[in-house]
C-alpha cells in the first residue's frame, strides 16, 4: 500500500490506537521500532504526545539480546536513536524499565489474539515473564489470518487485543 491510501490507513490506525491508550492510561508505554513494513507506532505516538491537549505519555523501547536470548525495555524520551541492539534494531540507551502496556508488532494475527512475528521469540519470552502487562498487537487488517492458518504453539500467548486501521480486534 502506498500513497494516499497508506496515509489514510496510517491515520486511522493512529486514531484507534490513541483511543485504546486513552482508555488504558498507561503509566509507561512500551513501543517497538518498526521493521520492514510494520506500522511506525513509535513515530506516530511520539508526535501525538507532543500535540496540544494530549496526556503526556512516557515511553520505552525494547532491547533484544542474542545471548542469552531475551528482551528488556529501556526508557526513551523520543529522541533520535543512534544505538542498535544485538539484532541491529535501533534502541534507546535509557535505564531499564518495566512498561505496564506494550505494543507488539504483528506480521500476522488471529481474532483470538495470537500473532505471527519474525520467529525470534523475543516478545513471546518477555510476555511470558510479565503476564500482568497489557499487550496490544499492532497490525494492518490485511494481515489477519484464519484460525486454521496459525496454530498456536504451547509457548504462544494471546495478546490482550489487536489494533488495526479498521479498529480493535
Amino acid at each position: 500500500m502506498a500513497g494516499p491510501l497508506a496515509a489514510e490507513a496510517g491515520a486511522s490506525l493512529v486514531r484507534h490506537l490513541r483511543a485504546v491508550l486513552a482508555e488504558l492510561e498507561p503509566e509507561l508505554l512500551g513501543l517497538y521500532w518498526p521493521h520492514r513494513r510494520e506500522f511506525n507506532a513509535a513515530a506516530a505516538l511520539v508526535a501525538a504526545a507532543n500535540s496540544p491537549n494530549v496526556t503526556h505519555w512516557r515511553f520505552a523501547l525494547p532491547f533484544a539480546q542474542r545471548a542469552p536470548v531475551q528482551l528488556h525495555y529501556r526508557a526513551w524520551q523520543g529522541e533520535a536513536l543512534d544505538t542498535v541492539d544485538d539484532c541491529g534494531i535501533p534502541c534507546s540507551v535509557g535505564a531499564e524499565v518495566l512498561p505496564d502496556v506494550v505494543l507488539v508488532p504483528c506480521v500476522g494475527f488471529t481474532r483470538a489474539g495470537y500473532r505471527l512475528g519474525y520467529g525470534g521469540g523475543y516478545f513471546d519470552r518477555w510476555l511470558a515473564l510479565h503476564p500482568d502487562v497489557t499487550s496490544i498487537g499492532v497490525a494492518w487488517s490485511g494481515s489477519e489470518l484464519d484460525e486454521h492458518a496459525l496454530q498456536p504453539q504451547p509457548h504462544d500467548l494471546a495478546l490482550t487485543l489487536v489494533v488495526t486501521e479498521r479498529g480493535v480486534v
